[in-house]
């Protein structure tokens, strides 16, 4: 019995420095932070199972001098590292890592780094990744053109915003009141856009999908109506300006998806807002081009006598029955969703 008791205690006290290691799985920590332009603080921490002549350090870009040599000191269940680096060409779009003078005995490390212009990025290196790429820095141009394109991108994939747009065109009919009408279209989402995207307003999106449903539905049957002394035959910008800002908050909905950036908000909201305008007014112009191009066909579709004789209602109401046959079909399918 004593032996079976000595034995035990021997093997606890061989095997429980194995034992604390391996249930010490915290991960390396490393924190960059930019204190003034091209001057950065290092701090990081390794879990105090890892041997003194074991412990990993930060690696920047070559060309980064070190003010000083690495301190350390244990604190707790931690050693604790601090370094500062002048790097004249900065740590953005360029390598920072982690190096094991022994070996990695399979730790993570999460590292963070914190630019003087505000920008933040976050990135964990699995054990067998020793370095990561830091994202470029945002700029001014490179955003605007980004989210321009993501702009014109989401109103082109966006099919209900589309179909409603093409209920405007089918109701302003003139250049001047299609001009007028469109405009108190983007103003109006622009302003709900902002508001949700800055998280200043929020409203749950499912509602808001099936409402821009609804709101297909109401212009294609204004249509199909044809009573221009509606009031949406009358003032066509003040229908589309209220439906523009239900509109914005979908718009807003995706932008959330897609992320905003952090120290060019608004070059990225203005965008986002210019290529949506963009887009709309390439399907404007696409679906003008389509209806006279295919004119002459549409004349001897219908049996009519002259290009004079084939008028916007020759289109326009059959192809609001299908928009708004279409558009009931997504609001149903949406208002369903909500219990799903």
């Amino acid at each position: 019995m004593k032996f079976a008791v000595r034995c035990s205690w021997l093997l606890l006290g061989l095997l429980g420095p194995m034992l604390a290691a391996a249930h010490d799985a915290r991960p390396n920590y490393v924190q960059i932070t930019e204190t003034t332009p091209g001057t950065f603080s290092v701090n990081w921490k390794v879990p105090a199972s890892m041997p003194g002549g074991a412990l990993p350090y930060p690696t920047l870009p070559a060309d980064c001098v070190a003010e000083r040599e690495p301190a350390w000191q244990q604190a707790g269940a931690e050693w604790v590292g601090q370094q500062v680096f002048v790097c004249a060409s900065g740590l953005s779009g360029r390598a920072v890592g982690i190096e094991f003078p022994i070996v990695n005995p399979s730790l993570s490390t999460l590292y963070k780094i914190k630019l003087a212009n505000g920008e933040e990025h976050l990135q964990i290196l699995k054990p067998d990744e020793s370095t990561w790429v830091v994202p470029d820095a945002e700029s001014r141009f490179g955003v605007a053109r980004e989210y321009t394109l993501l702009g014109i991108e989401h109103i082109w994939i966006g099919i209900d915003h589309l179909l409603f747009v093409a209920c405007l065109l089918f109701i302003a009919r003139s250049p001047r009141r299609l001009l007028i009408t469109i405009t108190g279209f983007t103003v109006a989402h622009s302003i709900t856009l902002a508001l949700s995207a800055l998280d200043m307003v929020r409203i749950p999106t499912p509602p808001v999908e099936a409402a821009i449903a609804l709101s297909v539905v109401f212009l294609a049957w204004e249509i199909v109506k044809g009573d221009e002394n509606s009031l949406t035959y009358r003032y066509p910008v003040m229908v589309s300006s209220s439906f523009g800002l239900l509109h914005g908050f979908g718009f807003a909905a995706v932008l959330r998806d897609i992320g905003l950036p952090q120290t060019e908000l608004p070059t990225a909201l203005l965008f986002f807002n210019i290529g949506v305008e963009i887009g709309q007014i390439l399907f404007v112009l696409l679906l003008l081009a389509v209806f006279f191009l295919f004119r002459p066909l549409l004349v001897r579709l219908l049996w009519a006598d002259s290009d004079r004789s084939v008028h916007w209602s020759s289109l326009t109401v059959p192809a609001s029955y299908v928009i708004g046959s279409l558009a009931s079909y997504w609001m149903i399918d949406r208002v369903v969703g909500f219990w799903a």
